[in-house]
């Protein structure tokens, strides 16, 4: 696997996380209408990873005007998504929320709730979820075929030349990885990529990418993880990175 990288979207003011209630956006900091314009393509680039989720929207302690809000909640829309809590610890802020009758919080999250049914995965077969929100898929993924999920994915199979994973958080490849792969693909840099074989034609972790090396080495396949070391993605021996 290539070993030299280049790191994309490199700094943000917005963080988007699936969680088992549907989507979390954090906007705390910067101006908030390049905040607006950095979600909504971040949404495009993702534009059916999250369709018919619901919104936590954690704004801090920074004030919230209506109009921003209801700016906001556009561009999510627009995304076939919908805003259903807004936390914020200024209590002028909790007001705008409930003005455009939309849930206000004071604190990190919101009471829990019933999770909404998760969008299903391209190409893929009913998701066995758990308390992960992870997927997992007994088969080979073959050239066309995609599978996408906002929480883990775990493939029984090869991913083949031209198949492709794109997962919110970990992947997990109990066979041989040959195509594209893209874990933490809402910008988790936090994510791994495991394989029994790994040979990817374009591996991403967050914000960081890598592709495969015009000659591969003939040397024994052997079980690899990969993960971002500080501006890189690395490929290590699986047994040593779960031990370290």
């Amino acid at each position: 696997m290539a070993r030299d990288t280049s790191a994309l979207n490199r700094s943000t003011g917005v963080i988007i996380k699936g969680t088992r209630e549907g989507v979390s956006i954090v906007c705390a900091q910067g101006d908030w209408d390049e905040l607006l314009e950095d979600l909504a393509k971040r949404l495009h680039a993702t534009a059916s990873f999250f369709a018919g989720s619901r919104v936590t929207l954690d704004v801090g302690d920074r004030l919230v005007s209506e109009g921003e809000l209801r700016a906001l909640e556009e561009i999510i829309n627009r995304h076939d998504m919908g805003l259903y809590a807004v936390v914020a610890s200024d209590p002028r802020t909790r007001e705008v929320a409930r003005q455009v009758g939309t849930r206000a919080v004071s604190g990190e999250q919101p009471e829990s709730r019933p999770a909404p049914a998760a969008p299903p995965p391209v190409e893929a077969p009913a998701p066995e979820l758990g308390p992960s929100q992870g997927v997992l898929v007994r088969r080979t993924v073959r050239s066309g075929q995609a599978v996408q999920h906002p929480g883990h994915v775990v493939i029984i199979g090869d991913v083949n030349p031209g198949g492709e994973v794109i997962a919110g958080g970990d992947v997990v490849i109990w066979g041989k990885l040959r195509g594209v792969v893209h874990a933490g693909a809402v910008g988790d840099d936090g994510a791994v990529v495991c394989a029994l074989q790994m040979r990817p034609m374009q591996l991403r972790i967050g914000n960081h990418i890598a592709r495969a090396p015009e000659e591969r080495g003939k040397k024994p396949s052997r079980p690899e993880v990969a993960l971002v070391k500080g501006d890189s993605i690395v490929a290590e021996p699986w047994d040593e990175s779960s031990s370290a």
